[in-house]
């Protein structure tokens, strides 16, 4: 039976191991960087110029957890939304590379790297992304593994 709210969108079957998604871009400000880490990493760092100054990082700075949530935001909207997504099912070999400094404009992309069918449950499938986001500089500033679990079109048929 077709679900009505994914039958619209990319399923298991219509994926492809290699394709790449643009992530487009995103500006990031010091508003972003102050407000992201009162919250959830308040570090000197994250939250007083001066101290960020003097810090080794050399200035204001993102926290590496607010570039991960910047990127997935960006897979959502170039991706993930049109797409028969369940939801993450964690991530590994995540690396923040370079520090991303108030003004830096971040971006990137992400790769398929594999699509298996789950074994136990075959109305789902598993696709692996590698996140590639880099600065305009063209530095990276995270990479990572990402299991997503998606839809499938046809249960019983096995790709």
């Amino acid at each position: 039976m077709t679900n009505p709210v994914t039958r619209d969108r990319r399923h298991f079957e219509d994926l492809h191991i290699g394709e790449v998604i643009d992530l487009g871009h995103i500006r990031v400000t010091r508003e972003m960087i102050v407000t992201f880490a009162r919250e959830f990493d308040p570090f000197p760092f994250h939250l007083d110029e001066a101290a960020a100054k003097a810090s080794l990082l050399g200035g204001l700075a993102s926290s590496g957890w607010q570039t991960g949530g910047l990127s997935l935001r960006m897979l959502v909207d170039s991706f993930l939304n049109k797409v028969a997504s369940a939801g993450g099912l964690g991530f590994t070999d995540l690396k923040w590379k370079n520090p991303v400094m108030v003004g830096d404009t971040i971006g990137g992309t992400v790769t398929i790297a594999d699509l298996r069918r789950s074994e136990s449950h075959p109305q789902w499938g598993i696709m692996s992304l590698d996140f590639d986001v880099r600065n305009q500089k063209e530095q990276p500033v995270l990479t990572m593994r990402l299991a997503n679990l998606v839809e499938t079109r046809e249960p019983g048929d096995q790709a």
